[in-house]
């Protein structure tokens, strides 16, 4: 047996070879920096880098990565939405969310779309590695925060904390999101300035959430949110 097959303490073990990644974030700014990171950690090649989740899910097609870095608000298709194309079309990829929201309203969904690691974006680097390598040894990559929140969620009482409604008719999150400030009197300018993104994308997530529940109006959509608990008529208590 050579050298190479066998050390002092016996077989030498085949080294692992990197974990392909691809990064998605719309800021360039920090998806750039999260590239540079990640050239600098062990165990991880950068195959990839997109701007949103359109995007994410071309790259994902074209190189085929071991695992996704995938922000969550983002235009065009968010990440939730790109994480549950990705897991259903190339179920050999693993996402793993890197954002800077924390709150149920990104978590759940998220893990739900099929997640399997969720960090917020002041994780360390040793962090990411460690994330990156639970998820593809099948176990889950989340934050010590994450965690935490989590076995809160879990230890209060059912009736305290219902589960989250799906939006209905098949929207997306982001196209309720568009729907409810519909509801609040936004017009489209006023729309793509709340959510960052531009004009026209406000406006195909127009055509897509009436062409998914058959409306034909803004006044539809209005009575529509109303009517699906996804928004409260002027006046209405909260509770």
């Amino acid at each position: 047996m050579s050298g190479a097959d066998a050390g002092p303490d016996g077989p030498v073990a085949a080294e692992r070879p990197p974990a392909r990644v691809v990064v998605v974030d719309d800021q360039t700014v920090v998806r750039e920096g999260i590239v540079m990171l990640l050239g600098l950690l062990p165990g991880i090649e950068v195959v990839g880098a997109g701007g949103d989740g359109e995007q994410a899910i071309t790259l994902v097609a074209e190189l085929d990565p071991d695992v996704v870095l995938m922000d969550l608000r983002m235009p065009r298709c968010d990440g939730v939405e790109a994480t549950r194309r990705i897991r259903a079309e190339h179920p050999g990829t693993q996402v793993v969310i890197l954002t800077t929201y924390a709150d149920d309203e990104s978590l759940f969904p998220a893990l739900k779309a099929g997640a399997r690691g969720y960090l917020t974006k002041d994780a360390g680097g040793d962090e990411i590695v460690r994330a990156v390598a639970d998820v593809l040894s099948g176990d889950a990559g989340l934050s010590p925060r994450i965690q935490r929140r989590l076995l809160e969620r879990l230890s209060q009482p059912e009736d305290v904390t219902p589960t989250p409604k799906e939006p209905p008719d098949g929207l997306t999150a982001r196209e309720a999101e568009v729907l409810v400030l519909i509801a609040d009197g936004l017009n489209n300018q006023e729309i793509g300035r709340a959510l960052h993104v531009s004009t026209a994308t406000v406006k195909t997530h127009i055509n897509n959430l009436f062409a998914k529940t058959g409306l034909k109006d803004r006044a539809q959509a209005v009575r529509y949110a109303y009517r699906h608990g996804l928004a409260k008529p002027p006046g209405a208590s909260i509770t």
